[in-house]
C-alpha cells in the first residue's frame, strides 16, 4: 500500500501543475476572494448558479501549491451540487482539515479531496488548505 505521505504529496503536486477549473467565469453570480498574509495565497472563486444550484465554478489567483490543489479539489467537489449540499461539503472538509472531525465521522463523498488531509501534520500550512473551502462558504452566504 502507498505511503499515506506520498499520495499527499503527489495529489498536491498535480492538483498545483495542472488546477482543474481554474479561470474566471464572465459575470458569475458569486465572487469570494480568500487571502492567507502569511504565506501570500490570493485565491479568488467565481460561481455560476441555476437556480439553486452551482452550475459552474472556477477560480483564480496565486498561492502556494497547497492552496492551489485545495481550490482545485474544492471545484470538483462542489460542481453540479446544490447550495445547501456544497455549504456542507465545505464545513465538512474544514472540519476535517482542522482536525475537529476524522475522515470516519463522514460519509459524504469527499474521496477525492481526503489526500488534502496530509496537511494536517503542518499545521502552519492548514491555513492554505482551508483558504478556498472559506472562501466558497462565503460565496454562498453571499
Amino acid at each position: 500500500m502507498r505511503d499515506w505521505q506520498e499520495l499527499y504529496q503527489e495529489v498536491i503536486l498535480e492538483h498545483n501543475r495542472n488546477p482543474q477549473n481554474f479561470g474566471v467565469i464572465p459575470a458569475p453570480d458569486r465572487v469570494a476572494r480568500g487571502y492567507n498574509a502569511n504565506c501570500g495565497d490570493d485565491i479568488c472563486l467565481f460561481l455560476k448558479l441555476s437556480g439553486d444550484d452551482i452550475e459552474e465554478i472556477k477560480f483564480s489567483g496565486e498561492g502556494c501549491a497547497i492552496a492551489r490543489a485545495s481550490a482545485s479539489l474544492l471545484t470538483l467537489a462542489v460542481e453540479k451540487l446544490s447550495k445547501s449540499r456544497a455549504q456542507q461539503k465545505a464545513e465538512e472538509m474544514l472540519a476535517l482539515l482542522t482536525g475537529k472531525k476524522q475522515e470516519s465521522d463522514f460519509a459524504t463523498g469527499l474521496r477525492c479531496q481526503l489526500p488534502l488531509l496530509g496537511v494536517r501534520k503542518f499545521p502552519m500550512r492548514i491555513k492554505c488548505a482551508t483558504l478556498p473551502w472559506h472562501a466558497l462558504l462565503e460565496a454562498l452566504a453571499s
